[in-house]
């Protein structure tokens, strides 16, 4: 398993993170086939895929997400955090992505994106490689 740092800048916003998911795992583990699972630690920040080639998709997913699940809503956790919550429960932890000769097999448009719902903060992404058999 591999941890890859993203700082975040905003309070909730979505980073494109397809990149640094490439280089820290799969080159310096070369040429395999299999699947990789990318992982958020963190309750308040989630992991998926989705468009990448225009930036307008995250913006507008985040101003949808904040209507679903608005910050001030009478929750009772005492932390104040409760749509952070949510919002990761809605989007998952985590992602499987297929991988061909070392190589994420992602659609045309897809990219990683971290979902950032309680931020500014440092966030890990764990990243663990299944190989398949030879």
């Amino acid at each position: 398993m591999k941890r890859i740092r993203i700082p975040t800048r905003r309070h909730t916003e979505m980073v494109a993170v397809t990149r640094q998911v490439e280089e820290a795992s799969l080159e310096e583990w070369g040429d395999w086939d299999g699947m990789l699972y990318v992982h958020s630690p963190h309750t308040t920040a989630g992991v998926t895929l989705n468009e990448q080639a225009d930036p307008d998709v995250a913006r507008d997913m985040v101003m949808e997400l904040q209507k679903l699940v608005p910050w001030e809503d009478g929750y009772a956790h005492s932390e104040g955090n409760s749509a952070a919550h949510i919002l990761t429960t809605l989007t998952g932890p985590g992602v499987w992505i297929p991988v061909e000769r070392g190589r994420l097999r992602l659609g045309r448009w897809q990219g990683v994106w971290l979902c950032e719902y309680d931020g500014p903060r440092d966030r890990e992404l764990w990243l663990t490689a299944v190989k398949s058999a030879p």
